[in-house]
């Protein structure tokens, strides 16, 4: 077999993997849906194994597929970063970014930045998809995801870019009626304004500790556990880009502050197979410059 053809099928099949579906694969390679589906079959007869399962809804990645995915991922880096070297895309950064952020914080803060990247560097093109779900970058195909707080998958590199201070607050309204807490203990007799947890992060005598609390509103919306607090409904713990601003305003009021949690970590968080991407690096060094170190939404 001859070293050409070895390759062939493999960008596609990556494509399709990456993307869900033939014909989001056909319009990111600017190929035809039949094309592409040719080129793939073609790699699995040559294989002698079904790396997709097709139905008329959709296409999921077979267990052979997805071992063979992560292999065909390796080398397609492997080829761009050989071709970027030659190209000297250290100062020219181009080719595509596949990156996942939190919803809230990448509508407000990242994509701005990104539209503001893609400006500068014209031969550059990123998917993003904005989650508040964890993705795992390599089954998901992702170059990288933006994290915030506590990193917990060791598989991956990271690179702290900015950090950012969570805060306790209620509204003056709320404090003249039910009284300001002064001891983590006192939570247990305030509405607290919950979000998907059902502990808040504090600090006590020099560790960290975390309090469990309890209230009548549980949502996973930052915007709307602040407009509640604004509404005078109870207790809320969120970053500061939720509260700079009404705090600042005099509409919210800082309490427990004795107990105000350390900063916590914005990443950028990547598989080791990216790590040594110019544009990957290039992207990093400008979120690393640009990102507000107080951000306000």
């Amino acid at each position: 077999m001859s070293v050409i053809p070895t390759w062939q099928g493999i960008a596609e099949f990556v494509a399709v993997v990456e993307t869900g579906s033939f014909t989001a694969a056909a319009q990111r390679l600017q190929l035809s849906t039949a094309q592409i589906s040719r080129q793939v079959s073609a790699l699995e007869q040559r294989l002698g194994l079904p790396l997709l399962h097709r139905t008329t809804r959709k296409v999921s990645v077979s267990d052979q597929g997805k071992r063979y995915y992560q292999q065909c991922r390796q080398l397609l880096d492997g080829f761009e970063n050989a071709e970027n070297e030659l190209l000297d895309q250290q100062t020219q950064p181009r080719g595509t970014l596949r990156l996942t952020a939190p919803i809230t914080y990448g509508e407000r803060i990242l994509m701005p930045l990104l539209n503001r990247f893609l400006q500068q560097f014209p031969q550059m093109r990123f998917e993003v998809e904005l989650s508040n779900a964890r993705m795992d970058l390599i089954d998901n195909g992702f170059d990288l995801a933006i994290r915030l707080g506590k990193l917990e998958d060791n598989r991956l590199r990271a690179r702290k870019l900015a950090s950012r201070q969570v805060y306790t607050c209620a509204s003056p309204a709320y404090i003249r009626r039910y009284g300001q807490p002064y001891s983590l203990s006192e939570l247990s007799q305030h509405n607290c304004l919950l979000g998907t947890l059902d502990h808040w992060r504090f600090v006590e005598n020099q560790q960290p500790r975390t309090v469990r609390v309890s209230g009548r509103l549980r949502c996973n919306s930052g915007i709307s556990l602040r407009d509640a607090a604004l509404q005078d409904m109870g207790i809320v713990q969120l970053p500061e880009e939720y509260l700079l601003n009404p705090i600042r305003q005099g509409q919210l009021q800082p309490v427990l502050e004795a107990f105000r949690p350390a900063a916590e970590g914005i990443w950028a968080v990547y598989p080791a197979s990216r790590w040594s991407s110019p544009k990957t690096a290039r992207l990093l060094d400008y979120l690393s410059t640009n990102l507000p170190q107080q951000i306000i939404i």
